[in-house]
């Protein structure tokens, strides 16, 4: 299983430039953690992007879900990141885990991921998606994906209370 989280919501980079989870945010991303940790996530891995609200979120998910994971930033998870770039690193590794990331960049993977084109319009339902699903990702939410042969299938989201 892959799951794909967008961070939690951060303070504005014109009060704090480092752009910290909010209290709001920090307590959200808990809660969406322990949705997450309630459906079974227990990843091998949890990868975030380096910067702050991320690695923030996704210190929330490890310790919620499993805190035996190994825990490291990865390359290919900014916003402006081609998409297949992580792509090719989730390429052929079977481990669960968990990517905390930002947006644009999260959107264009779900639907690299479910086989669709980076660029394609994400309103409704496309090639490669499970039928009534969508692959606009939800902001500050969370999407668990399948590997089915080449592609992923999502197989349940989460939405952020805001």
């Amino acid at each position: 299983m892959i799951l794909l989280v967008h961070h939690g919501d951060a303070i504005g980079a014109d009060i704090e430039p480092m752009r910290p989870l909010s209290e709001p945010g920090r307590a959200a991303s808990a809660r969406l953690a322990a949705a997450a940790a309630s459906r079974g996530v227990s990843p091998d891995i949890v990868w975030h992007s380096g910067k702050f609200r991320a690695r923030q979120t996704a210190e929330l998910f490890w310790r919620a879900c499993n805190p035996l994971a190994i825990f490291s930033l990865a390359r290919g998870l900014q916003p402006t990141d081609p998409p297949g770039r992580m792509l090719e690193q989730l390429k052929g590794d079977r481990r669960s885990i968990l990517l905390v990331g930002h947006m644009p960049h999260l959107g264009r993977l779900l639907r690299v991921m479910c086989g669709e084109s980076p660029d394609s319009s994400a309103t409704g339902v496309t090639t490669g998606t499970p039928s009534g699903a969508t692959t606009d990702f939800p902001v500050h939410g969370c999407v668990a994906l399948e590997r089915q042969g080449e592609i992923w299938k999502e197989i349940w989201r989460l939405e952020s209370e805001r």
